[in-house]
Order: C-alpha cells, then sequence, then structure tokens
C-alpha cells in the first residue's frame, strides 16, 4: 500500500494556489484512541482474525492450528449470541465462559475432560495475547484466566518388553502392507516419535546406513536427529525396497509410509493396524501410536538411561514432561516389597 501525501491531491482554488486542508483532516484518527471501540475488532470482523489464523499457520502444526481456530470460533459464537465485541470484552466476561465450559457435556452426556476445558482457554488466551501485542485492543483481559489444573497420571498402557516382543513377531510379512506395518511397529519402538511426526516422514529423512532418522518440525516446528536401532534400519529397508514402491500411486506420494491407495496414512487406519496386530498377538491392553512413546520412555528408564537423553529423544520441551515416567509403578513397588520389606516374602 502506497501512502500519499495529502498536499498532493489538493484541490487547487481559481487563482492557482493550494486550498488549504482542514484541521480535521491531519488529525489522525485511530479507532483505539478516538473512536469507540466496537467496530475496529468485532465479533465478526474478519480482518484482525485472519491475521490471527495466519499466525496460527506460521507458528504451529496444520492440526494445532486447526485445534485453536475450532475453540476461537466457539467463543465467537457465544460473544455474538451476547452481542459483545471483541473489543468490548471484559475479565468477567471470559470467566462467565470458562464457567459455562465447566458446564457443557458431550453429546453421550458425560462431561467434557480438564484437558478439553484448558485447550479451549489456552486458544482465547492465545487470542487476546495475539490481539495485544498488534495493538488492536487497549487491554488483554485474558491475562487473569488459569487453565483448570490438570491431573499428573501415567499413561494408561505400557507394554512389557516380551509384549512388545510378541507384536512384533505378530507382523507375518506377506504383502508390501506388512512390510509398511513391520517397518512402522520397528520405528515407533526405537523412537518414541509422535503419530504426527511420523506421518510427515520422506524417504529422504531417513538414513538407514548411519541409522538417523530426521524429525522435521516436530511439535512446536522443532527438528530433531534421533537414532535408529539396527532392527528398524533393516525394516525400513525391507519396506523401501519391496513394500513402498508397490503402494505408491502416480509416483508422486512425498510420505515414506503411505496409505493402501498411496496417500497419507491417517491416524485412525494406523492405529487400526496396530490394534489388529495387538490382537493377534494376544495382547489385551488398549494400544495406539501413542503407547510406543510411553513403553520405550519407561523401557529406558528402566533401563537406567539418562533422563535428558530420553527428553531429547521424545522432543519433549520440558524436563517435567518427560519425568513423569520416573513415577513408582506399583508393579515395581510390590516387587520393591516383596524382596526387601520384612514380611514381605
Amino acid at each position: 500500500m502506497t501512502l500519499t501525501s495529502p498536499l498532493r491531491h489538493s484541490r487547487q482554488n481559481r487563482g492557482g494556489g493550494v486550498k488549504p486542508l482542514k484541521k480535521e483532516a491531519l488529525i489522525p484518527t485511530s479507532p483505539l484512541r478516538h473512536r469507540s471501540q466496537q467496530g475496529s475488532v468485532s465479533a465478526k470482523g474478519q480482518g484482525p482474525l485472519a491475521l490471527y489464523r495466519q499466525d496460527l499457520r506460521l507458528r504451529f502444526a496444520p492440526s494445532t492450528a486447526a485445534n485453536y481456530s475450532r475453540s476461537v470460533e466457539a467463543l465467537l459464537a457465544w460473544l455474538d449470541a451476547r452481542g459483545i465485541g471483541l473489543a468490548e470484552v471484559r475479565s468477567e466476561d471470559l470467566e462467565a465462559y470458562q464457567r459455562e465450559l465447566f458446564t457443557r457435556r458431550k453429546k453421550d452426556g458425560k462431561p467434557h475432560s480438564l484437558g478439553w476445558q484448558a485447550n479451549q482457554i489456552t486458544a482465547v488466551k492465545s487470542l487476546f495475547r495475539f490481539l495485544y501485542k498488534r495493538l488492536l485492543i487497549l487491554r488483554d483481559p485474558a491475562a487473569s484466566l488459569e487453565c483448570p489444573r490438570m491431573e499428573k497420571r501415567l499413561p494408561r498402557s505400557i507394554l512389557s518388553k516380551d509384549e512388545v516382543r510378541r507384536l512384533l513377531a505378530a507382523v507375518r510379512v506377506r504383502s508390501p502392507r506388512d512390510l509398511r506395518d513391520r517397518a512402522i511397529l520397528e520405528i515407533l519402538y526405537a523412537t518414541g516419535i509422535r503419530y504426527s511426526e511420523l506421518a510427515k516422514l520422506t524417504p529422504y529423512d531417513v538414513d538407514t546406513e548411519d541409522r538417523i532418522l530426521r524429525v522435521i518440525q516436530g511439535k512446536r516446528r522443532k527438528d530433531r536427529h534421533v537414532p535408529l536401532t539396527t532392527a528398524a534400519a533393516r525394516a525400513i529397508e525391507a519396506y523401501l525396497v519391496n513394500g513402498r514402491p508397490q503402494l505408491v500411486s502416480g509416483g508422486k506420494a512425498p510420505y515414506l509410509f503411505l496409505s493402501d491407495k498411496g496417500g497419507l496414512l491417517h491416524d485412525a487406519i494406523l492405529n487400526g493396524r496396530i490394534r489388529m496386530w495387538a490382537k493377534k498377538a494376544g495382547i489385551k491392553k488398549h494400544v495406539t501410536c501413542h503407547t510406543f512413546r510411553h513403553t520405550v520412555a519407561t523401557h529406558l528408564l528402566r533401563a537406567r538411561a539418562d533422563i535428558r537423553h530420553i527428553q531429547a529423544l521424545l522432543g519433549h520441551a520440558s524436563l517435567a514432561t518427560t519425568e513423569r515416567y520416573t513415577r513408582v509403578e506399583i508393579s515395581d513397588l510390590k516387587r520393591v516389597i516383596a524382596r526387601a520389606h520384612p514380611r514381605g516374602r
């Protein structure tokens, strides 16, 4: 946008001189200072919201950006129903919205989890922090909002070493899909990467000779290199040679692990395949991609690996996230009591 001096476009009077501008034309009229804020940023205003969504796409993974957008849309609908513009929002309004989130129920009548509520409030705080930093609102009404405190729980399902061995052995390689599934399971147990990171891998991110996996733009768009086990490197090589070429559709698929039709392997499909192999292995636990993440962290800790090495492997931003795996499990505690307590035997 080109800024032009108002003097260039002033109308000349009949005598050839420049007609003096009115005083009001020279005074900047920022909507934040000289007008009512209503209308400058409203619940229906798409200018600031479009900027916010663009900022989300730059800072977060597509799925995270989409979740934030949905949470913000829900807030905007709530505000619009009450005739409140974004520039008019007070802390009391957001506190009322938070109370309503607590009382909302899912379709089955059950309350939403604290994690869901925390995600909604995090998105709300993100929106108003963005508007405040861009000087689109005078104050941040969400600054005082607090997310509900999450319970610190151990992962629901952790596989034993024997269960992992049985699960991997259950994959009898008879087809390209089997080669793919075996390579995926080996990678999940070797590295503990997230599904979102696994799905975006390309053949160029894997070095089977040096046994290195490059995770490009993982969570919070951070890159990291993680080592592969020998078994994982061999499984990937077998898949690349004998499996993937038969799954590629049209030769344009960029992903390392492809669906049966040669496209992106969605998490629902992959978790379904993992549950199928777990059932064949006689494992009754609920097993998903994320189960391997918890499992590899637990197995490494039990083998006395340094917790900071595990943090680097999993890509945790905070050591506190990794430390939850150090909490004593009841099975470990029972064995210690049986061995060491005077009346444990």
